[in-house]
């Protein structure tokens, strides 16, 4: 079996890992249980492109005793967990390749290694296998009859691709499911992302002007979980509609130029590029620290940044400082990568749960569906999001009430009123 990881050595550690994220799994377990037994996916490859985290090695598995022939790569060269890609090799015979820290040549090697394993089905979380499946490997496309995406980033260029008329497969956008980006997005990310932010600098977060950038669900959680350890939330945002929203949440709203002059943390969560640029970084106060929490890391102005500093040194892990001409310091974190997963460990698994249950319910539903779909991003069908939801109550001990057959027809009537 060809792979790439780091060291097979870190193995043991890895399987401890995948199991306690196992423990708060419980409806990617049930899945996992019925695939056994049913095997929807027998003989199916799948390529997966997914942050290499002990939540993912879950999904793998639960795929795996689904029937599918799975390979892994990682989505991001900082958020992959070395012992977790060596665990999966080594005790669960799933090719991974895989290294944190890679550098660019060796991420994209390692997304063509897994795409050499011939997918009929793609998993995604960026659409950087769709992206590569497109441009550089066209000859897969004959076999490929759909995929998945995971997360808010992934879908814009997918649905930019559809509505060029480019996309030449089906691909259900799983971020979009209300049990993954109204949990995942908003949960997940906020705790995740000042987890990252916290391990990486040991600041204390409150009372400091924390400013987020972007006010959709990521940006939403975020910002709660930013007031919620005490700091004064600032959002800047273009879209007046979130802008006003964030207003009514109880947050101080303003220009990113603005926030720039007051700002001690900033990160970004907008899935666009150079929202943070050179400009204003000019303006910063000294001592002003940098995150992005979007998926890619052109969402900082890195090179402006490296241009306008004449002293560049890592002073922790995770932090690098950048001394201006003016003798300014910034501080970045991370490379600009997605703090949550190159600094911590990405979101709880209580809510990846839900996300990589959607995952394994849709890759189940494109092979029901094959031959029937058109090349289009499509929704995950209300059917699955609600079977999750339902799902993940009833692990939690929760019965909710269910509509009377009088308040049915009541519903269905509009001769009943006053």
């Amino acid at each position: 079996m060809e792979y790439d990881v780091k060291d097979l050595k870190l193995a043991p550690k890895g399987k401890l890992k995948i199991e306690w994220a196992g423990r708060y799994m419980p409806v990617l377990r049930i899945i996992k249980e019925k695939f056994a037994k049913k095997k929807p996916l027998k003989g199916v490859k799948i390529s997966a492109c997914l942050h290499v985290t002990s939540e993912t090695g879950n999904l793998m598995e639960a795929l795996k005793s689904g029937g599918a022939e799975v390979a892994l790569t990682a989505s991001n060269p900082l958020s992959t967990q070395d012992e977790v890609a060596a665990a999966l090799v080594k005790y669960y015979k799933i090719p991974v390749f895989a290294i944190k820290g890679e550098d660019n040549k060796t991420y994209y090697k390692h997304i063509n290694q897994a795409l050499n394993h011939s997918p009929q089905i793609t998993m995604d979380d960026g659409a950087d296998l769709v992206f590569t499946v497109h441009s550089q490997k066209k000859e897969l496309l004959e076999n490929i009859f759909g995929g998945t995406e995971e997360t808010t980033t992934g879908v814009i260029r997918l649905k930019s691709m559809a509505k060029k008329k480019v996309l030449q497969y089906s691909i259900i956008a799983v971020n979009d499911a209300n049990t993954k980006h109204l949990f995942d997005n908003r949960y997940g990310t906020g705790q995740s992302t000042l987890d990252g932010i916290i391990r990486a600098t040991n600041i204390l977060i409150a009372g400091i002007n924390f400013v987020v950038s972007g006010y959709g669900w990521c940006g939403r959680g975020i910002a709660m979980r930013a007031r919620g350890a005490g700091a004064k939330v600032i959002v800047s945002e273009i879209d007046p509609l979130r802008a006003l929203e964030a207003v009514m949440d109880g947050f101080q709203v303003m220009s990113l130029n603005e926030a720039a002059k007051i700002g001690d943390i900033f990160v970004t969560a907008t899935g666009d590029k150079n929202v943070i640029s050179k400009e204003l970084f000019l303006k910063m106060k000294d001592g002003a620290v940098i995150a992005n929490s979007g998926h890619f890391n052109v969402e900082i102005d890195i090179p402006a940044l490296e241009k306008l500093s004449k002293k560049r040194r890592q002073i922790r892990e995770s932090v690098e400082e950048f001394t201006l001409g003016n003798g300014k310091k910034i501080y970045l974190l991370a490379e600009g990568r997605l703090i949550n997963l190159a600094a911590a460990e990405g979101h709880p698994a209580t809510v990846m749960d839900m996300s990589f249950a959607n995952q394994a319910l849709c890759v189940a539903y494109l092979c029901q569906e094959r031959g029937n779909l058109q090349k289009e991003v499509y929704p995950v069908p209300r059917e699955i999001d609600e079977e999750i939801a339902r799902m993940k109550l009833k692990s939690m001990g929760l019965k909710i009430d269910k509509l009377t057959l009088e308040q049915k027809r009541y519903l269905a009537d509009w001769k009943e009123g006053t």
